[in-house]
């Protein structure tokens, strides 16, 4: 399946930037060669791949988070990998252009961004609870013109020092998009 060897050969040329990158990188890595589609939304058992996308504004001064509208957190765009996806730059791109409108992208790195395995919680007479291997990708828009989306209930151009903060949400936000917000401050 040409996804999974395009996605081994992103994950084995990306180079963690922490130690918990790399366990997300070796979890994802044997993700790969688990039974079934480990690209399907109903691959449960340990979970499935999804992509999202860290988009900078023109300038690349602010970052563009959206207000998940069942979780209530500040994240990036994202989620599930469609059968129809040739590969994850493309669902991360698709998940954009769904939840933000925008289809301006200018990928900005050769390969992966960051990395991060979360737990996805049950939901009553939903999916069991699992695991989403989130292959995050790093994107400029040329146009900054975004709007409210599928699965949003807001979105907002962050100025890149103060994003983290916002995605940490003073205890009660998500600290993996947090953490991979950080990055962009070297970037």
């Amino acid at each position: 399946m040409p996804r999974r060897a395009d996605l081994r050969s992103l994950l084995g040329s990306y180079v963690p930037a922490t130690v918990q990158e790399t366990e997300h990188r070796r979890a994802m890595q044997d993700l790969i060669d688990a039974a079934g589609d480990p690209f399907s939304r109903y691959h449960f058992t340990p979970g499935h791949f999804t992509a999202s996308a860290f988009v900078l504004s023109p300038e690349r001064n602010r970052v563009l988070l959206l207000r998940h509208a069942k979780l209530g957190l500040w994240v990036q765009p994202g989620g599930h990998i469609e059968p129809n996806d040739d590969d994850v730059v493309v669902a991360a791109e698709r998940e954009v252009a769904e939840e933000t409108g925008l289809t301006d992208l200018e990928l900005l790195s050769d390969g992966i961004f960051d990395l991060d395995v979360h737990d996805f919680p049950a939901r009553p007479g939903g999916d069991p609870r699992h695991f989403h291997h989130d292959v995050r990708f790093l994107f400029r828009s040329r146009s900054g013109a975004a709007v409210v989306g599928a699965g949003a209930s807001a979105i907002a151009w962050i100025p890149v020092g103060s994003a983290a903060g916002i995605a940490a949400g003073r205890g009660r936000g998500d600290e993996s998009v947090a953490r991979a917000l950080r990055k962009l401050r070297d970037f």
